[in-house]
């Protein structure tokens, strides 16, 4: 009998949603089993359902880090967004994926965010629902299937995204989508879970604390199951929806591309001219970042505020400290925010057009071509006139 081997496997599990249709069958199958066959009882079912959130949420950090495509930040943020505008990345050996700067930054946001997700969703359900009640046999069985989750969900990510190529189509920013989704399924399946034992248990006038995990049957058990497959399976044929609407004039606000890496082959290394942002210029940069973004004067208020305390009690050294610190707080993050923007960048003049080149990353930013002038455009007013920002 001929075998196959893992040259025609891999292939085979890429094509379509093969190995993302097994992954959700296994983290559907395996609670069902621990239902019928194991006797759980809600606050087993929950807590298992609690740590595939934390499971879905570690791999889609590992997506996210490794996503092929810059995310979409807003280029005019403080600092991110100069950061943001840096395409560039660090390359992984022996594979054709890289960590890009951008998907860091995004990470920066994310981690915090699901961290308290799961967080919150565990005291709200598992501590509701008895959680530290389990039994050292369920516990054990929750456990192992946790456990399969977790193989099941990293098989998937390494085959289908990594091998299979998917990372090309994400940022971070998508590559992260799916799990809100599916937190979001989790939570509501588990939540109702805890609806419909603090029903059967409490009443509505009894504490939390008088909830019985045991109070729901079987086939109540097994509705909540088939609840999270339903979630489970819109997740899967989500692609489906995008789709539609792409091929459709509704604008369901469903399809959505990250920008693709666009590459600059030629960065001019050798141009006729070379620009670069005076240091007056710089200088002159700050107040009008701060002006850009009054929030900076948050960040100067508690040390005011501080320094107004001191000052009824006469303690002025720790008043002209804390005065120093409010304003040199917002210039000093303006000024690195410039220095970003400007300061690291040149700009080379040739007949090849323009390229703005990043002296920082050793990196081009962006091109303009001799005969694309409606991508360029220059502004100059009075100041830069006197400072000469552009001579």
């Amino acid at each position: 009998m001929p075998s196959v081997g893992s040259e025609s496997l891999l292939p085979a599990l890429t094509r379509g949603r093969r190995l993302r249709a097994l992954s959700v069958a296994v983290s559907n199958l395996l609670p069902i089993v621990g239902v019928v066959a194991l006797g759980w009882n809600a606050a087993a079912l929950i807590t298992l359902y609690w740590f595939e959130l934390g499971v879905a949420s570690v791999w889609a950090v590992v997506r996210a880090l490794f996503a092929g495509r810059p995310s979409e930040i807003d280029p005019t943020a403080l600092i991110i967004g100069p950061l943001a505008e840096r395409r560039v990345g660090v390359s992984v050996p022996l594979t054709g994926v890289e960590v890009r700067l951008s998907s860091l930054l995004v990470l920066a946001f994310v981690v915090p965010i699901l961290g308290v997700v799961w967080i919150f969703v565990g005291a709200l359900t598992v501590g509701i629902a008895g959680g530290d009640a389990l039994g050292s046999d369920a516990l054990a069985s929750v456990t192992l299937a946790t456990v399969g989750i977790f193989v099941g969900e990293g098989a998937s990510t390494l085959v289908d995204y990594f091998y299979g190529g998917g990372y090309r189509e994400h940022s971070a920013q998508t590559a992260v989508q799916g799990v809100f989704a599916r937190g979001a399924a989790i939570f509501l399946a588990a939540l109702f879970t805890v609806m419909l034992v603090a029903a059967a248990t409490v009443g509505t006038d009894a504490e939390l604390g008088a909830v019985d995990p045991d109070a729901i049957g079987l086939p109540l058990l097994l509705g909540i199951l088939g609840l999270k497959l339903a979630f489970d399976l819109a997740g899967l044929y989500f692609d489906r929806l995008v789709a539609f609407d792409e091929s459709s004039a509704l604008d369901l606000g469903l399809s959505y591309d990250p920008p693709d890496p666009d590459p600059i082959d030629d960065p001019l290394s050798d141009p006729r001219r070379v620009v670069r942002p005076t240091r007056r210029g710089r200088l002159a940069g700050v107040p009008a970042t701060i002006g850009r973004h009054p929030g900076l004067w948050y960040l100067a208020a508690v040390p005011f505020v501080g320094a107004l305390l001191f000052a009824l009690g006469d303690a002025w050294t720790t008043v002209g400290l804390l005065v120093v610190a409010g304003v040199a707080t917002p210039a000093g993050l303006a000024a690195i925010d410039v220095w970003l923007r400007y300061g690291a960048v040149e700009y080379r003049v040739g007949d090849g057009g323009l390229v703005a080149y990043d002296r920082l990353f050793s990196t081009p930013l962006w091109r303009v071509e001799p005969w694309d002038e409606t991508d360029l455009r220059v502004e100059r007013d009075r100041l830069d006139e006197r400072l000469g920002t552009l001579r």
